[in-house]
C-alpha cells in the first residue's frame, strides 16, 4: 500500500485572536475543558469584510450581544472591544476581503457539570480572520442543485450558537446526493 496523501497544511496566514490578543495560530491554545469543546456551549458572529472595511458591523456586534443575551451568557467584550479585535485582524490579515468569525463560549470549568460555572470562569473570546470565499461568477450564472431537508436544529434558529451539527448532517446529505 502507498503512503496516504499528508494531510494539508493549516493556513498559517490566518490571524487569531484569544481573549483579545493576536496570535500565530500554532501558538493559539483553548483548554480542553472549555465549555465549546465540551459541550457546544458558545455562540458565533461571521462578518464579511470588503476592500478591509468589516459589513455592518455595529449589526453584527447587537446581533452577538442578543445571541449573548439569549443563552445567558455574559460579552467578554464591549463593542469597543470587539470593534478593536475585529480592526486588528483585518490590519493584519492578507486579504482585502475576508470573513471574520467570532466565538464565544461560556469558558473553561474545572469540572464537566451541565450548570453554568460560577461567575468567576471567564468566558473564552476566540476570533480568526480569513479569506472571504464567494461563488463564482460561472456557478451563479447556471445555479446548482440543490435538496430540501427537515430544519432539526433546536427550536431557537435565532441564536447563532456553535452546536451546529444539525447543519453538519443536512450538508453532508447534499454532498452525498450532489449537491451544493
Amino acid at each position: 500500500d502507498p503512503d496516504p496523501a499528508p494531510a494539508p497544511e493549516p493556513d498559517m496566514s490566518q490571524v487569531i485572536a484569544i481573549d483579545g490578543q493576536l496570535c500565530e495560530p500554532g501558538a493559539a491554545s483553548v483548554s480542553i475543558l472549555d465549555r465549546g469543546f465540551l459541550y457546544g456551549d458558545g455562540v458565533y458572529e461571521l462578518i464579511p469584510v470588503y476592500s478591509q472595511r468589516p459589513f455592518r458591523l455595529a449589526e453584527h456586534l447587537t446581533r452577538l450581544q442578543a445571541t449573548l443575551d439569549g443563552i445567558r451568557l455574559t460579552n467578554p467584550l464591549d463593542v469597543a472591544g470587539w470593534t478593536a479585535v475585529v480592526e486588528r485582524l483585518i490590519a493584519e490579515a492578507p486579504w482585502a476581503d475576508q470573513s471574520i468569525y467570532l466565538q464565544v463560549t461560556r469558558g473553561a470549568d474545572n469540572k464537566r457539570d451541565h450548570a453554568f460555572p460560577p461567575a468567576s470562569v471567564p468566558p473564552t473570546a476566540f476570533a480568526f480572520s480569513s479569506p472571504l470565499v464567494t461563488t463564482p461568477a460561472d456557478i451563479r450564472a447556471v445555479g446548482v442543485a440543490a435538496i430540501i431537508v427537515a430544519d432539526d436544529r433546536w427550536a431557537h434558529c435565532n441564536l447563532k450558537v456553535i452546536s451546529l451539527l444539525a447543519n453538519i448532517l443536512a450538508r453532508q446529505q447534499a454532498v452525498e446526493e450532489g449537491c451544493a
